[in-house]
């Protein structure tokens, strides 16, 4: 009989508790033991190790669509990552790590994180070197290479989608243009697939170059008085400082455009998760009890159009724009960004949206 375990790190999205009970499900019929480890590598670091074994009552049908983690993401106050890099005690957390690991004696471990997540588990890999490690990618950022979505990503743009709704409709009531800021750190992808979903007229993200006065101009020449302008978190205006969706909204009203800000914030990582990412959430689980079997390791799942397969980590990170990650010291992240040929950006170019300079 498999000894397993399950832990869920970094930000929140909707369906982490989906592929919780997906890999429960899943592992019982396989006759396994499956263990849910509580706030992610704080529970490997606490005495004893903050571990729960879990059956298809810990987290039931009824209650997998719901938003958060059951198994919880981590606490601010512990030691992580981060902290022990930024304190020199990185090789002192790798060893709790790894005891703690020792000591539970698994055949295998299921990740469900983020790009920032597997780069620290595939560069310190030393870690897991005595089971299997099978990573499942969740993040509403959609910003890890090699697969072709992550859970979360469509639950996030339902939220933005519908919240962006709401306020189109009192954008029309009172001539207003509102100017929304959505999440996704330094990459657009969450604001262009919910920018064209809700019809928004213009959508500013990272990866593309824009023009302040070629977007008023835009907007100016839209045959209305009010709209949606969608601006991710991660686009900069050069000589100007502040929240992006504010700096934009100064230079509206200077032009003499009425325009007010929203911010979605922790709503886009709420909400029932959509059927999408449910059965996202059902073919990912399957492909990682799958990889348990055939003694797979350091291997991520991923949808390749309608299958679900395994990557090696080693390609995942060499695949990936890896950059030096802000809050951990000499640790680098692989990130996947907007490429310039996505054919969303044609279907918006071809809805009169305008996002940013061409060519």
């Amino acid at each position: 009989m498999k000894k397993i375990a399950i832990m869920t790190t970094g930000g929140d999205c909707s369906g982490l508790n989906t592929v919780i009970n997906r890999v429960v499900l899943g592992a019982s019929i396989r006759g396994w033991r499956v263990y849910g480890i509580v706030d992610g590598t704080d529970g490997l670091c606490c005495k004893p190790i903050n571990v729960i074994e879990m059956n298809t009552e810990t987290v039931p049908i009824e209650n997998a669509r719901l938003a958060g983690s059951f198994l919880h993401n981590g606490h601010a106050c512990m030691l992580n990552f981060e902290k022990a890099a930024q304190t020199g005690r990185i090789k002192e957390f790798n060893k709790t790590l790894r005891d703690a690991l020792i000591k539970l004696k698994l055949d295998a471990l299921i990740l469900v994180g983020g790009n920032g997540s597997f780069s620290l588990a595939w560069l310190n890999r030393e870690i897991y070197r005595d089971l299997s490690l099978v990573c499942i990618p969740k993040t509403i950022d959609f910003d890890i290479p090699l697969t072709d979505r992550t859970i979360g990503f469509d639950t996030a743009v339902e939220q933005l989608t519908s919240y962006c709704d709401q306020i189109l409709l009192t954008a029309r009531s009172h001539h207003r243009w509102f100017v929304v800021q959505t999440m996704g750190r330094d990459c657009g992808r969450l604001a262009l697939y919910a920018g064209i979903a809700v019809g928004a007229d213009a959508i500013l993200v990272p990866e593309i170059k824009f023009d302040v006065d070629e977007l008023v101009q835009h907007i100016k020449s839209v045959n209305r008085d009010y709209g949606i302008i969608m601006v991710s978190e991660g686009i900069t205006l050069r000589g100007h400082s502040g929240r992006p969706a504010d700096m934009i909204a100064r230079k509206l009203t200077a032009a003499g455009i009425t325009n007010r800000t929203a911010f979605p914030d922790y709503v886009q990582r709420a909400g029932d998760t959509v059927a999408g990412d449910r059965l996202l959430a059902a073919k990912m689980a399957t492909c990682a009890l799958d990889a348990i079997e055939n003694n797979e390791t350091y291997v991520m799942t991923a949808l390749r159009g309608n299958d679900c397969v395994t990557v090696p980590l080693a390609e995942f990170y060499a695949a990936g724009d890896v950059r030096a990650d802000p809050n951990i010291p000499a640790v680098k992240t692989a990130n996947a960004y907007i490429e310039p040929d996505d054919p969303l950006l044609r279907v918006a170019s071809d809805l009169g949206v305008y996002v940013g300079v061409s060519g």
